[in-house]
């Protein structure tokens, strides 16, 4: 008989074995059976949880979603002005707990499903949207509306593409240097437009 009260916490077990998995692996091709050995529970016990390895996956992006946007959403709490609100969203993405090498395995694996799944495709421009709306949370407060949704944009693809350049690196993830790039592009963004920072 399962005892009570297991239940969320193997889900949040195979959903942290799917991440490393992945990372381990660099990519979504791993099977149930892996995932759980890692999680330390059966096969069966992951199926009858999950159902298949697409509702695992969706769920473990679901969980890198939820994570990503509490943390996005404590750190826009504490930033007193615009820019304080954007370099928080820049902080969050390459902190200590977003961007570790297992969670960019992840997250490039899933751009690349996201090619194959609607569903998965659905979640990415979740998570695009929001990035867009907290950096727009304080990019509005400090460039006119068509120059803040162009640097909002140009914030997005720099962290995307660190991401993905970091995943394909033998080398632990550089957020210093990485923090410091995004901060160079927007810098460059609001002295082109006469803005006080």
């Amino acid at each position: 008989m399962p005892k009570v009260g297991m239940e969320p916490v193997r889900r949040r077990a195979l959903i942290d074995a799917t991440i490393a998995a992945i990372g381990e692996r660099g990519s979504v091709d791993v099977t149930m059976s892996e995932i759980a050995g890692i999680a330390g529970v059966s096969s069966a016990l992951a199926h009858h949880y999950f159902g298949a390895k697409t509702d695992l996956l969706q769920a473990t992006m679901r969980h890198l979603l939820s994570e990503l946007g509490a943390d996005c959403r404590a750190a826009l709490a504490q930033a007193r002005t615009p820019r304080a609100r954007v370099s928080a969203v820049i902080a969050v993405n390459f902190s200590d707990k977003q961007f570790r090498p297992e969670i960019i395995a992840a997250w490039l694996a899933f751009y690349v499903e996201a090619q194959r799944s609607a569903a998965m495709r659905r979640l990415l421009r979740v998570y695009a949207r929001r990035l867009h709306s907290n950096l727009m949370s304080g990019l509005v407060g400090l460039l006119e509306r068509p120059a803040a949704t162009r640097a909002a944009e140009g914030i997005a693809a720099l962290i995307d593409g660190l991401y993905i350049r970091h995943a394909l690196k033998d080398q632990p993830p550089d957020a210093a240097a990485a923090i410091a790039l995004v901060e160079d592009h927007l810098e460059s963004k609001l002295s082109v437009a006469g803005a006080v920072s």
